[in-house]
């Protein structure tokens, strides 16, 4: 199942999921310890936030390129990582960081630091590809620099 993506202006989202956002940097910065204690910062129902928290991230776009943090779980098959840079390199965006969990069950964790710059391809369609591929079950964008 393939995801489209679209840029909104902060103005015409609901106010639920700037508080989604607003959530998760509380999470990640460590202003917040845990989940209830972000949502009752916010205001929102720890609900609203699972139901939109892999659907909503901040867009930063930077003249001089900006990073892009993705992270990915991958089925432990020959190949599969393999074809996962291959969709990097294919849409000549720079790959800065790789990590790669030990798999587990069979699944592995990846997260892959990318550098988009003005020579990029279309990174939404990178990022459906990934969704599309057999070996990979989840992708979410975790922030941009």
């Amino acid at each position: 199942m393939s995801s489209k993506y679209y840029v909104v202006k902060e103005q015409a989202l609901p106010e639920v999921l700037l508080k989604v956002v607003e959530t998760q940097k509380l999470l990640d910065s460590g202003k917040a310890v845990s989940v209830n204690d972000a949502v009752n910062k916010t205001g929102i129902s720890r609900s609203s936030f699972y139901k939109y928290k892999e659907d909503i991230f901040e867009f930063h776009d930077n003249a001089n390129g900006r990073i892009i943090n993705l992270s990915l779980q991958i089925k432990d098959e020959p190949g599969v990582l393999s074809d996962v840079l291959g969709m990097v390199a294919g849409a000549k965006a720079n790959i800065l960081t790789i990590h790669q969990g030990i798999p587990i069950n069979g699944s592995a964790a990846l997260s892959l630091s990318i550098q988009v710059l003005d020579s990029t391809g279309d990174i939404p369609s990178m990022i459906s590809m990934m969704e599309d591929h057999e070996g990979v079950t989840k992708v979410r964008m975790m922030a941009q620099e």
